[in-house]
């Protein structure tokens, strides 16, 4: 592990990835990246336009006609060494997130480690996943059938500020493997780390024209991608994702969405208080609470929930704050000051209408301008903002519940399912618990890390949470078009309808008795 870059390096750097971003006709205008540590400039980055987004797909859809030759095991070994660059350059990537979102190290580096995880599981399975495989056929003896999996051409990824790293990169590596091109658009408030991630794939191996990075704002770009696009996958809020949804429709381009979540924490009677406590710091705080995963709802037994509630705001009030790139702070700053104002918002009008502060709940303009204390709230209730909103920021409320049973209905009562946890010294009632909760993601004894790592798994959202999943076989496979290869072996009476029925009657009786007959 190496130290934080110097300043002049990082300027270096980010100069030359600024240079990076899909060209602009005429040159096109620079806007200014804002640092969330500071507020201050950070650098300059060409804001591309629709008609620019359309020259980029075109290059990628050039590049994707030779990348589709490759062969699935050399894309494999590149992307592996995307994995192995990423870790090697980690420091760079650390000082890009923590400068572009204000997040702290510690949550930074999960973006790090996720990115080289699901670059070696998709470089590992995907000759598996996308091998021709021989299928059943109605009468096996007549017929043959096979199943192939080809790209779908330029895929399309609208990725968010939260994780700017993480879903950029780890969307666009199983659609590469997959033998398509990325079209990728960062926030307009996070480019660097998108283009750091586009350049450390070209020093890979990944053709230069393949993976095109353009920027600017959804509004004004967004149509364009999904119009250029022969799939689209977007990360960001319910309501965005709804817009995405009708435009990717109207043109039957297939999508994936990963939305907006109001995640549920249940901490049952027996539960280990100490480790819960530990488990809630990371469920509400991680990334200042700005990440879709992050618990906003705490479920608490009343035999318990006294004691837990004393020990959270105890170590919330432990947690550092700090600026600085380096390992020391347990949260960094929120993302801008609209975001800031949300949480000052949803804070108030809770307060207003009698909820408590147990913990928290003030701007921090010592430590930097957008800091925000991690803040715990109880008698929280319906009618308040917060109660069904997403707030996106470092809040939680505490809730008391008498049985299990309660808690599994007040966890499902919400719009939302995308990340749920359960916390309990009995691993197995937790399971089946969480097998009752309505949500795509849950874990036991652990508030996201384990199930969000699991990437054999499918992960996504219930509800308004999303539609699609990413990781496993389902991450891979949306990307890829499936192709029914039929081949007639024997010459079937089809012409004479009696003799068909009776052929097609009694092959039908004889699979019947087969052990796999269907």
């Amino acid at each position: 592990m190496h130290p934080p870059r110097p300043p002049e390096a990082r300027e270096t750097l980010l100069r030359e990835l600024a240079g990076h971003a899909a060209p602009s006709e005429g040159g096109g205008e620079t806007f200014t990246i804002e640092a969330p540590f500071t507020g201050e400039a950070l650098g300059e980055v060409r804001r591309n336009t629709a008609e620019d987004v359309r020259r980029a797909a075109r290059r990628a859809r050039e590049a994707q006609r030779k990348w589709r030759e490759v062969s699935i095991r050399e894309r494999s070994k590149i992307l592996l060494r995307f994995h192995d660059l990423v870790l090697d350059r980690q420091n760079e990537a650390l000082d890009l997130i923590q400068l572009e979102t204000g997040k702290a190290r510690r949550h930074a580096l999960e973006e790090v480690l996720d990115t080289a995880i699901v670059s070696r599981y998709y470089a590992r399975t995907a000759k598996e996943f996308l091998r021709t495989k021989r299928r059943r056929s109605a009468f096996p003896i007549i017929t043959s059938t096979v199943e192939h999996r080809h790209p779908k051409g330029v895929c399309g990824f609208i990725a968010p500020w939260n994780y700017p790293l993480d879903l950029a990169a780890t969307d666009a590596v199983p659609a590469l493997i997959a033998g398509n091109a990325a079209l990728v658009k960062p926030d307009e408030r996070t480019p660097f780390t998108a283009l750091w991630a586009a350049k450390i794939m070209r020093e890979a191996g990944v053709p230069a024209d393949l993976v095109q990075i353009v920027v600017g704002s959804g509004s004004e770009l967004g149509t364009a991608i999904i119009e250029a696009s022969d799939f689209v996958t977007f990360t960001g809020s319910t309501k965005t994702g709804r817009i995405v949804a009708r435009k990717a429709a109207e043109r039957l381009t297939g999508f994936s969405l990963e939305l907006g979540g109001k995640n549920a924490m249940i901490v049952c009677a027996d539960a280990d208080v100490g480790r819960a406590v530990i488990g809630a710091e990371r469920a509400a705080f991680s990334g200042s609470g700005q990440l879709c995963v992050a618990a906003e709802r705490i479920y608490v037994h009343s035999s318990i929930y006294d004691e837990f509630a004393a020990r959270l705001v105890e170590r919330i009030g432990e947690m550092r704050l700090d600026a600085n790139l380096d390992f020391a702070a347990d949260m960094g700053s929120l993302a801008s000051e609209a975001q800031l104002r949300r949480v000052e918002e949803h804070i108030e009008d809770a307060v207003s209408k009698g909820a408590k502060v147990l913990a928290g709940g003030k701007r921090r303009p010592d430590i930097g301008p957008y800091f925000f204390e991690p803040t715990i709230l109880e008698n929280t209730s319906e009618g308040m903002a917060l109660f069904r909103e997403e707030t996106f920021g470092p809040v939680a409320a505490l809730f008391r519940f008498e049985s299990e049973d309660d808690a599994i209905k007040l966890a499902n009562d919400s719009d939302f399912g995308l990340n749920f946890s359960v916390w309990t010294r009995d691993a197995g009632r937790g399971r089946l618990i969480a097998s009752r909760l309505e949500a795509g993601m849950v874990g036991v004894n652990d508030a996201y890390a384990s199930a969000w790592s699991a990437t054999d798994s499918p992960m996504g959202g219930f509800k308004d949470s999303g539609v699609g999943r990413r990781h496993g076989s389902e991450g891979i496979l949306k990307y890829t078009e499936a192709q029914n290869v039929s081949t007639q072996r024997v010459e079937v009476p089809v012409g004479d309808a009696e003799r068909y029925a009776k052929f097609a009657t009694a092959a039908l009786k004889i699979m019947r008795r087969l052990p796999r007959g269907r």
